[in-house]
């Protein structure tokens, strides 16, 4: 049985095949419930972008995890590598197949986003035997959606609907429609007031459109265990 905690904001961990992984993690956002010091024995970190509010807490849980890696596109990788001082510690990828990462696979997948001079802004696909969880980062609606959706299979869609920065509960709803996965996770809104996203009302707008999605709405500390 695997499972992922969501720490608000974009920040997730997923627990699969006896590893933990952490995406995006800025752990110390405002709507999060839970202290840097309380991550433990993580074994790799999958940055989307190079933003403050999704590098996060990296360079701390990485001194206090010294065994965990960081996988990101390669720009973002060399600069993570630059503040810890240690090359060894981090993969630097691009968009294309799987990476292998401690026999975990993870794929960069575009994002229609900016990420000031680190790269490409990415989404992550992270493989595991439990299932296959999409994380889209921060992005717009984009057609390459329908592309992850058709190649990866996700059983999980971790989604921003906040809105501004990315898009909003009505453009994610879409993108539940063109990926299709069994599971549709909320995340990118609330943080701030200009992330005016509904989490209720992406709910309502996919139920509508007849697509068979769970739409699960987590609170910040709040854990969803999957098998696929």
């Amino acid at each position: 049985m695997g499972s992922l905690v969501y720490y608000g904001h974009s920040a997730f961990e997923i627990n699969s095949g006896g590893k933990k992984i952490l995406i995006d993690p800025w752990i110390s956002n405002p709507a999060s419930n839970t202290k840097i010091e309380n991550i433990k024995n993580v074994d790799v970190i999958v940055l989307t972008h190079g933003h403050d509010d999704h590098i996060g807490d990296t360079i701390e849980i990485m001194k206090n995890n010294p065994k965990s890696k960081v996988v990101a596109i390669f720009e973002l990788a060399n600069y993570i590598a630059s503040k810890i001082n240690d090359e060894n510690r981090v993969i630097g990828g691009n968009m294309g197949g799987p990476m292998i990462v401690d026999n975990i696979k993870v794929a960069l997948v575009p994002a229609n986003h900016s990420s000031e001079g680190f790269g490409s802004p990415t989404g992550a696909v992270i493989i595991t035997n439990e299932g296959t969880i999409y994380h889209a980062g921060d992005t717009g609606i984009m057609s390459e959606m329908e592309l992850i959706g058709e190649i990866y299979k996700p059983d999980i869609a971790l989604l921003p609907i906040g809105g501004h920065f990315t898009m909003d509960h009505n453009e994610a709803a879409k993108a539940v429609e063109m990926i299709r996965p069994k599971v549709a996770i909320p995340m990118h809104y609330g943080t701030f007031p200009v992330l005016y996203g509904d989490p209720n009302e992406f709910k309502r707008i996919v139920i509508s459109k007849g697509v068979n999605t769970n739409v699960v709405i987590l609170k910040p500390g709040e854990k969803f265990e999957f098998k696929f």
